[in-house]
């Protein structure tokens, strides 16, 4: 019987490299009573109550154990009552845990990182390094020294009972790969890492939990397959080693691997020359627990050579057990201090002969940063795995033409899932459970029939017995729907479930998640709607349809991806000062609340809401409300709508006003405008006519003649709640301009009054207004579906952020009405102002611009045109483009900071707004409030500079961002 030795069979673990020298001085002076004690691990609880923390003092205080095994709890707990055991042991305690996928897996307020099966998916495995590091830093804060992974086992029986997700795939090669990335992510970070279950798990058809399960395969097949990777992890130094309770026939006839010195002395320690610490699997597992007696399986554990007793059921009888078993030579002295002296010299390298206290301040901080979640959110990322995808249907393209209904399958119908959903598309949301009764099948059938696209979230639960939950009336549900309309399934749980749902003909398009994480949910809605791209492969065959190594691409990110700041190395802390500037304008009245979004490379890391809708702080703002955008409606419909005419050669910048509309205009000096000038502000309009003041009489009441408080067809513009504006007083506003002359110098004013005529030119040349143009050529398409004119028509009242208090024309609260008298005037649609909308659609159309005309994978806009609007048009006098404002680039007065690049465009609002993008920097930036409630004239938000400010500190952190991101 031989097994073929590693390569580099003498890299020696990390921890023998130094500290001999201690340890041999610490043993040399032990008594044989504390010599025993350091073998024991022993199980520790956070979350028991005193009698369990007396224990473990008793075992520290009487039998000198040398280290304890965390359990369940949390972690200022576990901090608090490692500061105290430690406090209470003559040789410092090594701490281990089971942190196969973070601290919590034993711990609650810590970060769950993914499992190893979702982690065999992904294709770069620098992430599991990073990882393993990532781990192992917040490990050594709460004061662990060891984690019992990675797992190594192969798993290579699907319906395997304890493994399972645990593995990293079915694959000897890529479970190698995988598990030296995790390994060397720990032990260069001084972390302990231990290779589990030797000599091999991932075949059992038993729970070693509850029994000892027997793997009756010949010993070359062990050698060939379940040790290939131990070979490569000894051979690169890993620390340590986790023998299984499984009963092996070809290697050893009747011991279980655990208590087998065939096993663990003659193949691991010396054909094998692991020279690490050897740890037992939990001694209260039933597998050996039912076998032998305390006491009777310790000292087996010992002679097999094993080095760390882990989890003894009964310390004081082991502890006895052991003596009596070296007193009477059954048990060799040698074989303790061998045992001993490695775990001594593990302590040293752990730093255990300078023991310092937990330090239990910001330790929850510590532990729960920004750059751990980013990086998590980077492995789902990197994991999903798309199965199937039919005629290309992800990422979801021409959303418009798409009638979508979610319908989830075992979790409730608007979860993250749903809500990042909703920041790209419209859809509606029904929930089901996985065992569907027949009155229910007929009632969603019925409710989703009219939709065109399914989006099937799958959750199925974990127990193999039970085939993950997935039920014959599921798969007959689903097949109905794919028989009604396309179908996408996303299955967030275990992949070895999809050999229960029937194949891919079911399906247009099936991405596996393998776990129902809100990072999970969070990277499936992206990558359905082209915010990652999708490269992973399937690291275990799961059906005849779906076999290890599956997996389609999409090379391109199309639309938003939503990160941390640290996902871009951006350091949150770094912005910080934005969320205090927001805030301090809230406090100094400047508006009552905000919004603000930045986006660096199409990647959203800042998005934020403050405050409240009104002074009153009742309704707090979120993500989801509107704002009225002011003057932005120049660039997000008026300028977007004349560039897409241009394109089509309907429109051009050069011609005259005249040329456009003779019927308006005639023989009036406005006829021979040039649109550029007038668009640039430099076609000498004066700044802004107030057209409602003549509806009002001296005492700024109603003139009859021109509201009623009803509708008719004679008034039948609503410009506000309960008033109505006279129908034909578009007539009057074009005679008033008309009979306004022009300014004597045609140099830069700022002006509103063009923008009434260029609105008649775009209705004229597409035969639509303005507010549909742009809504089926730019806002449905790109699934903006709160950037609208009259939010009220589509949008909950409450979702609506409110401005002026007016109490001159219309004499209420301007709730849902666009705060722009002139635009009010034109029905809420005016060209130069009536836009609603939230920071992300207002986010989406600026990107739009700065990728030069395209988004979610389609064009829209040349990027000729593009660049032609977005520059200078008459430098150096006037810094406008055509429609677009741009930086001045000389002083603190414009309306951005001096960070931006020369050709960066945007826009500003009168309610106090800011929207910004800038190619140079690849950044754009959104600010959104209601500065102009409840007074229209408050100046606070320009005299404090906090638009410019808040976009000097953004610039400002990526500016100073790291490289260490992912």
């Amino acid at each position: 019987m031989h097994i073929v030795k590693p390569l580099y069979a003498n890299q020696m673990p990390q921890f023998y490299i130094a500290g001999s020298k201690w340890a041999d001085s610490v043993l040399s002076k032990m008594t044989l009573d504390e010599k025993i004690g350091q073998l024991f691990m022993v199980a520790a609880y956070s979350n028991k109550d005193s009698n369990h923390v007396k224990q473990i003092i008793k075992l520290i205080e009487k039998y000198n154990i040398g280290g304890l095994i965390f359990f369940q709890g949390g972690p200022v707990r576990q901090a608090n009552l490692t500061n105290l055991y430690q406090s209470k042991s003559k040789i410092p305690l090594m701490i281990g845990i089971d942190a196969e996928w973070g601290l919590r897996m034993r711990l609650d307020s810590t970060i769950r990182f993914p499992k190893q099966t979702t982690l065999g998916a992904l294709q770069n495995d620098t992430l599991i390094y990073a990882m393993g590091a990532e781990i192992a830093r917040q490990s050594k804060r709460l004061g662990v020294h060891i984690n019992f992974a990675p797992v190594v086992d192969i798993n290579s029986n699907p319906n395997n009972p304890v493994i399972g997700n645990r593995s990293f795939g079915e694959n000897k090669f890529l479970v190698t790969r995988k598990s030296l990335a995790y390994m060397l992510g720990l032990q260069n970070n001084k972390v302990l890492a231990c290779a589990k279950h030797f000599p091999g798990h991932g075949d059992a058809a038993e729970d070693s939990h509850y029994t000892l399960p027997v793997l009756n395969h010949p010993l070359h097949r062990f050698d060939t397959l379940e040790l290939f990777p131990y070979k490569k992890l000894l051979a690169m130094g890993v620390s340590s080693v986790m023998i299984a309770h499984l009963q092996i026939p070809a290697i050893n006839d009747t011991l279980p691997a655990s208590l087998s010195k065939k096993i663990i002395t003659d193949i691991l320690k010396n054909q094998m020359h692991f020279a690490g610490l050897i740890f037992t699997d939990a001694l209260n597992m039933k597998a050996v627990s039912n076998l032998y007696k305390p006491g009777e399986l310790e000292v087996l554990a010992l002679a097999a050579g094993n080095d760390v007793l882990l989890f003894s059921e009964d310390v004081p009888r082991a502890f006895e057990s052991i003596k009596e078993a070296i007193n009477k030579k059954t048990l060799s002295i040698d074989r303790i201090n061998e045992s001993v002296r490695k775990i001594l010299i593990a302590k040293k390298w752990l730093g255990l002969d300078n023991y310092r206290k937990i330090e239990t301040n910001n330790l929850w901080k510590d532990l729960n940063n920004n750059y751990a979640k980013a990086l998590n959110h980077k492995l789902f990322e990197s994991s999903i795995t798309l199965l199937e995808n039919k005629n290309f249907l992800l990422p979801l393209k021409k959303t418009d033409t798409l009638k979508i209904a979610l319908i989830n399958f075992g979790d409730t119908a608007q979860n993250l899932f749903y809500n990042t959903l909703k920041k790209y598309i419209a859809l509606d949301a029904f929930n089901i459970p996985l065992k569907p009764k027949a009155s229910e099948i007929t009632t969603l059938l019925e409710k989703v029939k009219t939709y065109n696209l399914y989006i099937c979230a799958i959750y199925p639960h974990n127990k193999t017995t039970e085939k993950y939950g997935i039920t014959d009336e599921l798969t007959a549900l689903i097949n109905k729907l794919n028989l009604k309309s396309t179908l996408c399934a996303v299955l967030f749980g275990n992949p070895y479930a999809l050999q229960y749902l029937k194949g891919s003909t079911l399906y247009d398009a099936l991405l596996v998640t393998y776990e129902n994480t809100p990072e999970a949910k969070s990277v499936a809605a992206q990558t359905i709607m082209g915010g990652n791209t999708c490269h992973a492969k399937l690291p275990v065959s799961v059906s005849q349809w779906h076999c290890l190594g599956d997996g389609e691409i999409i090379h391109n990110e199309v639309r938003f991806k939503y990160v941390l700041p640290e996902y871009l190395g951006i350091r949150s802390d770094d912005l910080n000062l934005v969320d205090s500037i927001a805030i301090n304008g809230i406090k100094e009245k400047a508006y009552p609340g905000c919004q603000i979004l930045a986006a660096k490379k199409g990647i959203v890391f800042y998005y934020k809401s403050f405050g409240y809708h009104t002074y009153d702080s009742t309704r707090a703002v979120v993500n989801t409300d509107v704002y009225d955008l002011a003057s932005v409606t120049k660039i997000l419909a008026t300028t977007a709508a004349l560039m897409k005419l241009n394109d089509e050669e309907k429109f051009s910048l050069d011609k005259n006003l005249g040329y456009y509309l003779p019927e308006i205009l005639d023989s009036s000096v406005y006829a021979k405008l040039v649109i550029r000038k007038i668009l640039a502000h430099e076609a000498g309009l004066i700044s802004w006519i107030p057209f409602y003041l003549k509806t009002l009489d001296k005492n700024n009441n109603f003139k009859p003649q021109y509201y009623s408080n009803t509708r008719t067809d004679s008034f039948n513009i609503k410009v506000a709640e309960n008033l109505y504006l006279l129908s034909s007083i578009k007539d009057s506003i074009f005679k008033e301009i008309k009979n306004t002359p022009l300014r004597k110098k045609n140099n830069y004013l700022y002006s509103d009054l063009g923008y009434y005529f260029i609105k008649e030119i775009i209705e004229k040349i597409t035969k639509q207004s303005l507010d549909k143009y742009v809504d089926s050529v730019f806002y449905k398409p790109l699934g903006l579906h709160t950037l609208t004119y009259n939010p009220l028509n589509k949008i909950e009242k409450h979702n609506i952020i409110p401005t002026e208090d007016d109490k001159i024309f219309r004499k209420q609260l301007i709730h849902g009405y666009v705060h722009d008298q002139g635009a009010a005037m034109c029905g809420g649609v005016g060209g130069h102002a009536g836009l609603f909308g939230n920071a992300n659609d207002v986010a989406v159309m600026m990107q739009m611009y700065l990728n030069y005309g395209t988004y979610g994978g389609e064009r829209y806009l040349s990027k000729k045109v593009i660049k032609e609007y977005t520059r200078c048009q008459f430098c150096p006098s006037n810094r406008r483009g055509a429609g677009f404002d741009r930086p001045t680039m000389m002083n603190d007065k414009g309306p951005t900071c001096n960070c931006v690049s020369a050709d960066s465009f945007g826009h500003t609002g009168f309610t106090g707004i800011t929207v910004w993008a800038d190619p140079g920097e690849d950044i754009v930036f959104v600010f959104l409030s209601n500065r102009s409630h409840p007074v229209g004239d408050n100046p606070k938000i320009l005299s404090m500079n906090i638009r410019t400010r808040i976009q000097q500190q953004i610039y400002n952190a990526i500016k100073q961002a790291g490289n260490n991101y992912y």
